[in-house]
């Protein structure tokens, strides 16, 4: 007798999934660490280092978008969300070289909002297959 297996979605975050999820973490540590930059003088340099850690993160989430269509014959969509972050980063690094607070700030909440919006998009898909 045959008997039917059913796929079950797996319980296991995907690689795209993490790296939004990475650059939605590392994007709330510069907020953080801008409050402390107009507290203390130590804040500068958690600030620099976290731009640069964000542009990484940002780098990954196009690597893990680029890696999660190719093969898998996902969605193209991904690739520019990431690449767009990537537009945004960049201008976010040169804002705050230049000190252009008026834009800088404003930008990084836009950035936040949207990686947060991206990852909710990434994690109520996969609930919604689940069920």
């Amino acid at each position: 007798m045959a008997t039917a297996h059913t796929a079950t979605a797996p319980r296991t975050l995907t690689f795209l999934q993490v790296s939004v999820a990475l650059q939605t973490l590392c994007i709330f540590f510069q907020a953080a660490s801008a409050g402390l930059v107009l507290s203390t003088h130590h804040g500068e340099v958690l600030h620099s280092v976290g731009a640069r850690v964000i542009y990484a993160a940002t780098m990954l989430y196009v690597l893990a978008a680029v890696l999660a269509w190719r093969p898998g014959g996902g969605s193209p969509r991904p690739i520019l969300h990431s690449v767009g972050f990537l537009v945004l980063a960049s201008a976010q690094v040169v804002l705050g070289i230049a000190h252009v607070a008026w834009l800088h700030v404003p930008l990084g909440v836009l950035m936040f909002g949207l990686s947060v919006l991206a990852l909710s998009q990434m994690l109520s898909a996969r609930l919604s297959k689940r069920s």
